[in-house]
């Protein structure tokens, strides 16, 4: 396999890998913002929302002080017998599930957020219980922000390029995706290579995009935004 389509191959893989895991994390959280009235709730919210705000390279930076050996995520893992996470494609997976989180909680935030209360004490008095009204009527109810969710951290975490390149490096095979691969052909002046890897990322993009807002619009989904 070429250089080329070995980055693509990984590229995928962790935008994959990094969508799976946030929606898992991302949905109880999503849920516990949107219906939650402690007083730590929005303290946490601009806590998720830090990644929009951030440089990549602030985020990267402290990343790497706590998986490095001497940090406290990186003293945990290796006494775990899971070595270090910097410069591997598990430390990728970590800081994309960081960066891209706001890319996952927020569509979903809005969707719990718009599902009326009315709804929920409907089922209720139908001895409904809590995880009953969850999954019967809150999960159908917000498939657009599902939906926007996932499709937002995909395409996220594909065009991902300080973060990955801090934690990451590039090792042709192991960190080096799509997006540090198109710096590498510029830095050596191969133009072509870059275009042709470049011009993939921006068709693909616009489909994402342009395939979400057709079905989100479809769905009655009202905004793309995080």
């Amino acid at each position: 396999m070429s250089p080329e389509w070995q980055a693509v191959w990984l590229t995928l893989k962790l935008a994959s890998i990094t969508t799976l895991v946030l929606l898992v994390l991302a949905t109880p959280l999503a849920w516990w913002l949107a219906r939650s009235r402690h007083w730590l709730r929005h303290p946490i919210a601009a806590i998720v929302a830090m990644p929009l705000v951030l440089p990549p390279t602030v985020l990267g930076f402290y990343l790497l002080i706590l998986m490095a050996p001497s940090g406290p995520v990186g003293q945990l893992t290796q006494s775990l017998d899971l070595g270090t996470l910097p410069f591997t494609f598990e430390g990728l997976v970590v800081a994309s599930v960081i960066y891209s989180l706001p890319f996952t909680v927020q569509p979903l935030q809005n969707a719990f957020a718009g599902i009326g209360e009315r709804l929920l004490e409907v089922a209720g008095t139908l001895r409904a219980s809590p995880w009953d009204r969850f999954v019967s009527v809150a999960l159908p109810l917000a498939r657009p922000g599902f939906l926007t969710a996932t499709v937002l951290t995909f395409a996220h975490t594909i065009g991902e390029f300080g973060v990955v390149l801090m934690i990451g490096g590039n090792i042709p095979g192991e960190t080096r995706v799509l997006s540090v691969a198109i710096y590498d052909h510029v830095e050596t002046l191969q133009y072509t290579q870059a275009h042709w890897l470049a011009g993939g990322m921006i068709a693909f993009a616009f489909l994402v995009l342009l395939g979400l807002y057709r079905i989100n619009g479809r769905l009655g989904g009202d905004s793309l935004r995080p």
